[in-house]
C-alpha cells in the first residue's frame, strides 16, 4: 500500500485527505470540534472556584492554569490522535503529512500514538483549515 494521508488541522477542523501515488489528494473526513470554536468566556459553566486560608481568613480566586479553550482543544488532539490510530490499525495510510495552525501542531506531537508519530513525513507549521481543497492540493504539490 502506498497510500499518504494528509492531515490539516487548527483546534476547531480537522480535515484528512488521502493521496495515492501519482493522483491528486481526495478529501475523505472532517472532523469538527463546535468547542474550538468558542471563547473562554463561553466554555465557562460557573464562576471562579474559591479556597480560604486557614481559619477562614481572606480568599482568593483560582484561576486555572489551563484556558477552557486550551483544554477543549487538547481534546480534540485526543479525538484526532484516536481516529488516525484506529485507521492506524487498519492499515489504511502508510504515511502522513501534518498541516497544522501552529499551536495545535504542537498539540497534536504530544497527543499522537507512537505508532503513528513514525509515519509523519513532514510536518508544516501552518494554517490550512479553511482553505479551499484546490489551495490545499496546491500546498501539498508544493511539499514534494
Amino acid at each position: 500500500m502506498d497510500t499518504t494521508w494528509i492531515l490539516v488541522a487548527d483546534s476547531s477542523r480537522a480535515r484528512i485527505f488521502e493521496m495515492q501515488a501519482h493522483h491528486a489528494p481526495t478529501e475523505i473526513m472532517d472532523l469538527r470540534n463546535g468547542a474550538g470554536q468558542l471563547q473562554n468566556r463561553e466554555l465557562r459553566t460557573d464562576g471562579k472556584g474559591r479556597f480560604f486560608g486557614s481559619a477562614g481568613t481572606q480568599g482568593n480566586t483560582y484561576e486555572p492554569v489551563v484556558t477552557p479553550k486550551a483544554h477543549e482543544a487538547s481534546l480534540f488532539a485526543e479525538e484526532v490522535n484516536q481516529y488516525l490510530t484506529e485507521h492506524y490499525n487498519h492499515h489504511h495510510f502508510s504515511r502522513l503529512q501534518v498541516i497544522a495552525q501552529p499551536k495545535f501542531l504542537g498539540l497534536l506531537r504530544d497527543k499522537l500514538n507512537d505508532q503513528v508519530r513514525k509515519l509523519v513525513v513532514e510536518e508544516v507549521s501552518k494554517d490550512l483549515s479553511k482553505a479551499s481543497v484546490e489551495d490545499i492540493q496546491q500546498q501539498v504539490s508544493n511539499l514534494h
